[in-house]
């Protein structure tokens, strides 16, 4: 009878490569790989820019000081509607969708105030973007400030941003060697571990004494 030639057979290729790694190895190439990966992307990156301007609610001679809160909440979700978008991408000089795309409003619980905050690869585009949104949302609130007694001033024009909004590449390469690390550990946990009876080399059958031959034969 044949024996099975695979029979007690160590684990060979990439299986019987990943038993025999250290721990430390799987950790620190992930940590290494995402790092470079993660550098590598920011360094070939467009940087962006973000500029914001900021009006704010005054109620009227008939307003109430107590409902500018509520109406400048309500003015900052209408600013990236395209009612407004659409006045402003004359002064801005981009399309509609630009503007949808790169512009972003914000409001706060406790000031009648609206952050408008446009990013763009130019500074100067996002500085002059972030101020036509502003300027068509105050021009809108002005229109309709007879029925709701509050309107719109101008608080702060944004200005030319001097640094880019992006992280630098020492922050993505960070970040990157952070998630190669946390990948690294995953397969770690999930690596075949070696046992004793994988470690344990094969057994040769020893050859039969010279009677039992004679008394076979």
């Amino acid at each position: 009878m044949t024996e099975n030639p695979t029979r007690g057979h160590r684990p060979t290729g990439t299986l019987a490569r990943a038993r025999t790694l250290p721990p430390w190895s799987l950790l620190a190439a992930g940590a290494v790989l995402g790092g470079l990966l993660g550098g590598t992307y920011g360094v070939m990156k467009t940087p962006t820019y973000t500029a914001t301007s900021y009006v704010i609610a005054v109620p009227t001679k008939k307003g109430d000081p107590a409902s500018a809160l509520g109406f400048a909440q309500a003015y900052g979700r209408v600013a990236t509607q395209l009612a407004v978008l659409g006045d402003a991408q004359v002064w801005a000089g981009v399309p509609v969708k630009t503007l949808q795309r790169s512009v972003q409003t914000a409001t706060s619980p406790d000031a009648p105030m609206v952050a408008v905050s446009a990013t763009s690869a130019h500074p100067d585009l996002a500085a002059d973007m972030a101020n036509a949104v502003s300027r068509s949302l105050t021009q809108h609130a002005s229109d309709s400030q007879d029925t709701t007694h509050i309107k719109l001033v101008s608080f702060s024009r944004a200005v030319t941003p001097t640094q880019a909004s992006s992280p630098p590449a020492t922050v993505t390469g960070l970040v990157g060697a952070s998630a190669g690390g946390l990948l690294g550990g995953l397969l770690l946990l999930v690596r075949p571990r070696r046992t004793a009876d994988s470690a344990r080399p094969a057994s040769v059958p020893s050859p039969a004494p010279a009677a039992d031959v004679h008394r076979q034969l």
